[in-house]
């Protein structure tokens, strides 16, 4: 028995040790663990970048610092996207500490596909991406089918995601901050999934598999559970980071960047604090808030809560997206309807003969001609 189980342990090893192998030769070989999935276009030269020309069933809505271009199809949602907007760059500029967004151009596709066809020339949108973000151009596309999926995405939602890339970014004036920082604050400030992420961060904290900040500067991972949680600590960072007593700080963080201090100096006069203390303050922060939880509540319990709270909210935003998908498609029929039916009338009218003109009524007697045309009495 101890020389079967030595072994088969000997085994085991040796295909974890093989696994292990093959799984790190495939990262190596594989371009996109070089280059993971980002949500901010670069353009080489923004002074020269061009944008291709709208289709032609296209429509341009001018909100004096929004410009807003989108299939006419789906105009009558325009209105409200523009007011999201106008609300969202005012919270944007009290969490900043500055006016933000001067002016901003989103532009609004039907698909990726298509999304990627009115994106500024040599840089496309990732492929994955349902939004897309280019602070140099002050510019966003946007698609109404989210990729893979074909579901309809939160657009409002999207738009604040990526709005706030471009503030962040005029706020600093192109300055570097972090990955962790620039992704945190776009995902916290347009508040996407929380349930979600708060179940990530749990599992996460409670499993010790929180990935180091300085990790995440350097490109959030490809892997589909560490990217998540990357994305939900990434959040909660700034959360911290942002706390009421620390609104001053926040705002001296960035306009210490933007005057040109490097992050992690500006940081520790911001915040008397390295990147390293940060962290490691988080982390215990996040360490007691997740460890006291399951102690009121009861982990099992408490685990259910956030499962269902998390699928309550995915299978909610799957019926309104189906829905809108639903509402999108039943308004382009109509509208394709509309434009059949006119053209059929020009057509008709078109080939319908000439009405014959008939001569004018004249008194007995008095004789009539045509001419060009016309008719005439003689007298």
């Amino acid at each position: 028995m101890p020389r079967r189980f030595a072994r088969r342990l000997t085994y085991t090893i040796a295909l974890l040790a093989l696994a292990f192998a093959s799984k790190n030769a495939h990262a190596a070989s594989d371009p996109a663990m070089d280059d993971p999935p980002r949500d901010v276009g670069v353009v080489p030269d923004s002074a020269a970048a061009a944008l291709p020309a709208l289709p032609s069933d296209f429509v341009t809505e001018d909100g004096g610092w929004v410009v807003l271009d989108l299939p006419a199809s789906v105009r009558d949602r325009a209105a409200a996207l523009e007011a999201n907007a106008v609300a969202f760059r005012a919270h944007l500029a009290a969490d900043l500490g500055q006016p933000v967004l001067d002016h901003v151009h989103i532009r609004i596709a039907r698909t990726a596909d298509q999304m990627a066809d009115l994106a500024p020339e040599g840089a496309p949108p990732p492929k994955y991406a349902a939004g897309v973000a280019y602070p140099a151009l002050h510019l966003v596309l946007l698609a109404l089918q989210a990729p893979r999926t074909w579901e309809a995405p939160d657009l409002v939602e999207v738009a604040r995601h990526e709005l706030t890339h471009i503030a962040l970014s005029e706020a600093v004036a192109g300055h570097h901050v972090p990955r962790w920082f620039d992704e945190g604050f776009a995902i916290h400030e347009s508040g996407e999934l929380p349930w979600a992420r708060t179940k990530e961060l749990w599992d996460a904290s409670l499993g010790k598999r929180l990935l180091p900040l300085s990790d995440l500067d350097h490109g959030f991972p490809a892997d589909g559970y560490d990217v998540n949680v990357a994305y939900a600590e990434s959040a909660d960072v700034m959360r911290f980071l942002m706390r009421d007593p620390d609104r001053v700080r926040f705002g001296s963080l960035v306009e210490r960047v933007r005057s040109g201090e490097t992050f992690g100096r500006a940081l520790e006069d911001a915040y008397g604090t390295d990147v390293r203390k940060l962290e490691y303050e988080w982390r215990e922060e996040v360490s007691h808030r997740f460890n006291m939880l399951p102690l009121m509540t009861g982990s099992g319990m408490l685990w259910v809560a956030a499962s269902g709270l998390a699928i309550a909210a995915w299978w909610k935003r799957r019926k309104r997206a189906k829905a809108k998908l639903a509402a999108w498609a039943r308004e382009e029929a109509e509208m394709d309807a509309a434009l059949a039916t006119a053209r059929n009338r020009q057509e008709v009218a078109a080939a319908a003969p000439a009405e014959e003109v008939m001569p004018p009524m004249a008194s007995p007697g008095v004789p009539i001609v045509e001419h060009q045309g016309r008719w005439y009495t003689l007298h």
